[in-house]
């Protein structure tokens, strides 16, 4: 079962936490997904040039906390902060425009700089994925990405690749491993990420898994 679950979803309340953390009731419960949802699709486009590895969303009565995680910490405040002041007047824009209420919701943006961008399998795996747009050979991209991901100091890491690999005319899957993943250890710090790459040919899934070592 550990194979064909979501690592972060498998952990969920026991290593991990919830990327959104609010309360509400039946009635507005649908309208705060879709604004989360709103919210995490604006900064992934916003801040594509910074490293952008998690979003964390917290939300109390008139009062929202967006913790951004991004490895380019200065490219989102700007000089004198003067870029993180204007994301957050667009968010409020955002957020009180899509409300169509009365109460005006205040917004708190903490940008918190992610130490070592080599461990985060976001990153890893959207540097694959614009390798291969490039038309990067993608055994070469693959065993460099091992490389620095384990120099880094990971315990293990796994690269899945499916689709038209290399503008092969039939789909394959290649899988490539360095250290070990275990993927039913529940106590097993897994960071995750899939996404397709978009390459001239078709389409190719990328897979990252990476293993930092166990929380005790």
């Amino acid at each position: 079962m550990g194979q064909k679950v979501n690592p972060t979803s498998f952990r969920l309340g026991n290593i991990f936490s919830w990327k959104s953390r609010w309360f509400a009731t039946p009635a507005d419960y649908s309208d705060k997904v879709l604004e989360d949802y709103r919210l995490r699709k604006y900064f992934n486009s916003k801040l594509h040039n910074a490293g952008l590895v998690q979003i964390n969303i917290e939300r109390s009565i008139s009062k929202m906390r967006i913790i951004l995680h991004v490895s380019r910490p200065g490219v989102v405040i700007g000089k004198g902060g003067a870029n993180l002041e204007e994301i957050k007047k667009e968010v409020e824009k955002l957020l009180n425009t899509a409300k169509l209420k009365k109460e005006q919701v205040h917004v708190d943006l903490k940008v918190e700089e992610v130490k070592n961008p080599d461990l985060s399998a976001k990153l890893v795996g959207e540097r694959i994925i614009n390798q291969l747009i490039g038309r990067y050979p993608h055994r070469r991209a693959i065993s460099q990405a091992l490389e620095k991901v384990m120099a880094a100091g990971a315990k293990g890491i796994k690269i899945q690749l499916s689709g038209r690999i290399g503008g092969a005319e039939i789909g394959r899957q290649e899988k490539y491993f360095k250290g070990s993943i275990p993927t039913q250890t529940l106590r097993a710090n897994i960071d995750y990420f899939e996404s397709p790459a978009k390459t001239r040919s078709g389409y190719v899934g990328v897979k990252v898994w990476i293993y930092k070592g166990e929380i005790v």
